[in-house]
């Protein structure tokens, strides 16, 4: 029975979590508004809610240059795709191996992982192995490779749901009569994951679609490379960076709409992101919440 204090308490629940709600779309509102401000308002006034005039400026300039940022943009929609379906892939395989309690080697091999979870050889080891060992810089694989093709953290997240979630039962069964490791991956295993393939697959393509720190130490100032993200960043860093690209553009240097079109960029970069979350919200929360609750 609900009594009088459940319902003033419920009423609570909802106004803080309004609260929290609002403040968690506030940014995003006025990255939008701000994306549309006249560039002389916003230098005047800042970025306002109510902004003193409109302008979409900031939008015909990327369109007028749309070679440059268009590019940045296929090349960050690729990278992320291509990196989020190779990065489930082997960590999801990774995992399943590592919760066969009879690999031989197994806690050695989980220890080794979680070592690499807290502990790194640092950017300098690093940056040397992958661009005079591997020859990365200057290649799609920089985008790829360094960091976030594979993390312990994922493999981790994958193990456990393997452990706790399926079956082991169901999987014993399946050895008995006769199915290998490969079929029981695939055809058990994965089917009964989509939670969490769902719940690593978008942390995972945030992770590619928000990096901008690759593009920053393994590409050329002047890449045809570079991710929306890495743009961005040197937009922030130097908004020269667009203005010696301004050819055949309506603005000129004196015009360009530099302050506005930092807020622009951000929403064309974080626009698919947000339009694709509420489709993968409902796998999201069940993957982090299973294994929460227990019969």
């Amino acid at each position: 029975m609900i009594t009088e204090s459940d319902k003033r308490w419920g009423a609570v629940g909802h106004v803080l979590m309004a609260v929290l709600a609002f403040l968690a779309v506030a940014p995003f509102v006025l990255l939008v508004i701000g994306s549309f401000t006249e560039e002389g308002a916003a230098i005047r006034n800042g970025y306002s809610y109510f902004p003193e005039s409109w302008s979409v400026d900031a939008y015909r300039y990327i369109l007028e240059q749309w070679t440059t940022i268009g590019r940045s943009y296929l090349v960050t929609i690729f990278v992320t795709a291509t990196g989020t379906v190779v990065s489930v892939v082997i960590s999801s395989m990774l995992a399943y191996v590592l919760s066969c309690k009879e690999l031989p080697g197994r806690s050695v091999i989980l220890f080794a992982l979680t070592f690499t979870m807290l502990f790194n050889g640092g950017l300098t080891a690093t940056y040397i192995v992958y661009t005079q060992v591997f020859h990365i810089k200057n290649t799609i694989f920089g985008l790829l490779l360094p960091g976030l093709l594979m993390n312990a953290y994922s493999v981790m997240m994958f193990r456990n749901y393997f452990e706790t979630t399926i079956p082991g039962a169901l999987l014993e069964a399946a050895k008995i009569d006769g199915a290998k490791h490969t079929a029981i991956f695939f055809k058990i295993v994965v089917p009964l994951s989509l939670p969490m393939v769902a719940t690593v697959g978008l942390t995972v393509a945030l992770m590619y679609w928000n990096d901008w720190q690759n593009g920053l130490y393994y590409l050329s100032a002047n890449s045809k490379l570079q991710s929306i993200q890495t743009l961005l960043n040197n937009m922030n860093e130097n908004v020269k960076y667009l203005q010696q690209n301004n050819v055949g553009s309506a603005f000129t240097a004196a015009d360009m709409p530099s302050t506005t079109i930092r807020m622009a960029i951000a929403v064309v970069g974080i626009m698919p992101i947000l339009l694709l979350y509420p489709f993968f919200q409902k796998w999201f929360v069940a993957g982090m919440m299973s294994g929460a609750v227990k019969e």
